[in-house]
């Protein structure tokens, strides 16, 4: 992805031609790669191959004892992306989460959106399956509230970029009075400001 040769083979083959890097090559790609990862070796792989990290809503449990809170968790990968980028701490992380402010919600979205998070919220307990994931609870409320704990994250706190996931079982109303709310509402309260 930065034009540097990907194979040890190029020139022609019957009528194919091959190179021996990426075709075509976008000059500043490779720092505008993202990864996705939930586990602390994809965070290193991450960071030591100079991407951009995602860390999601889900992350592996991992650790002497395989437990913990998922914000220590996510908190973790934060750091062990970083120590391992070559821009270290400067290196650009992107936190997912599901994030549903109610701001503007009719008292009915409002109980849908709150039902939806208690189903899931059994899931945030404890790692599940095999491979011990464990799922960050999903933040529904006001955008007041939702400012306030984000900021008590622990993960949080360490990145400057957010990626808020929508559920994908609502309906088209829900989902123009969310974003507008995280538009007008969260946005602000977060420190974002619209581009001039």
């Amino acid at each position: 992805m930065r034009g540097e040769p990907a194979s040890g083979f190029s020139g022609t083959e019957g009528f194919e031609v091959f190179s021996d890097r990426v075709q075509p090559h976008s000059p500043g790609l490779g720092s505008r790669l993202w990864y996705g990862g939930g586990s602390l070796g994809s965070a290193r792989w991450a960071g030591e191959n100079g991407m951009n990290f995602l860390t999601s809503s889900v992350v592996k449990a991992e650790g002497p004892d395989g437990e913990g809170d998922f914000a220590d968790l996510q908190l973790a990968l934060v750091r062990a992306f970083r120590a391992a980028h070559p821009d270290g701490d400067a290196a650009r992380v992107s936190q997912g989460l599901v994030v549903i402010p109610t701001d503007s919600a009719t008292p009915e979205q409002r109980a849908k959106y709150e039902e939806f998070a208690a189903r899931r919220l059994p899931r945030t307990t404890s790692p599940q399956g095999p491979a011990r994931l464990l799922f960050a609870p999903d933040l529904v409320g006001t955008s007041a509230e939702l400012a306030e704990r984000l900021h008590a994250h622990a993960a949080f706190r360490e990145i400057d970029e957010v990626a808020f996931a929508l559920p994908f079982t609502f309906a088209p109303e829900d989902y123009v009075q969310i974003l507008t709310d995280m538009a007008t509402h969260l946005g602000p309260a977060l420190g974002w400001k619209p581009g001039v």
